[in-house]
């Protein structure tokens, strides 16, 4: 009984300090959503790249119509047995290769598309991290959570979004 009551005073003293702890700690939250959606430069950046993804997707239909016209001549020579037939079956050929290098090249998963929006968005979170700092700091916060990831329950009142907002406009005015 001895070791069960130093236990549960253990406990109790425990769980005191826990809320004494709890009680000092100042947490907000942000809807890191509503950033991306709101804030001008994320807007931008998603316009830049639908532009360059459009570019992209018009060569990349230029040069499979190409293709098909050398299939359908291909196909001409081929029945008419022509000699040029298998000139054409070559050059189909490297043009369908082209194509598969083309589209790894521009929208694979290591193409320049996506190493571009990569460079984008960190160089937009870089500066999203550096306003949350700046709110965080001088509204005294010890945490400031991203309500967006499954925050199932939060207080507007703790709702920081706003003030980061104005901290990127600030930033983004000051170059």
């Amino acid at each position: 009984m001895n070791g069960s009551l130093r236990n549960l005073i253990f406990f109790i003293t425990f769980a005191g300090m826990i809320t004494t702890v709890s009680a000092q700690l100042k947490i907000g939250y942000i809807l890191s959503e509503r950033i991306r959606t709101e804030f001008e430069e994320f807007k931008e950046a998603e316009s830049q790249l639908q532009l360059e993804y459009r570019k992209v997707q018009f060569e990349f239909d230029q040069m499979v119509l190409k293709m098909d016209s050398l299939k359908q001549d291909y196909e001409v020579k081929r029945l008419m047995a022509l000699d040029k037939g298998e000139s054409i079956r070559q050059e189909v050929e490297q043009m369908e290769r082209s194509i598969q290098n083309y589209q790894a090249e521009k929208i694979g998963p290591q193409g320049e598309l996506m190493r571009k929006q990569a460079q984008m968005e960190y160089e937009i979170l870089g500066k999203v991290k550096k306003a949350v700092d700046k709110v965080a700091i001088d509204g005294g916060f010890d945490y400031i959570i991203d309500a967006s990831v499954g925050l199932l329950y939060f207080k507007s009142e703790f709702d920081r979004t706003d003030d980061v907002l104005h901290e990127l406009r600030n930033l983004n005015s000051d170059k």
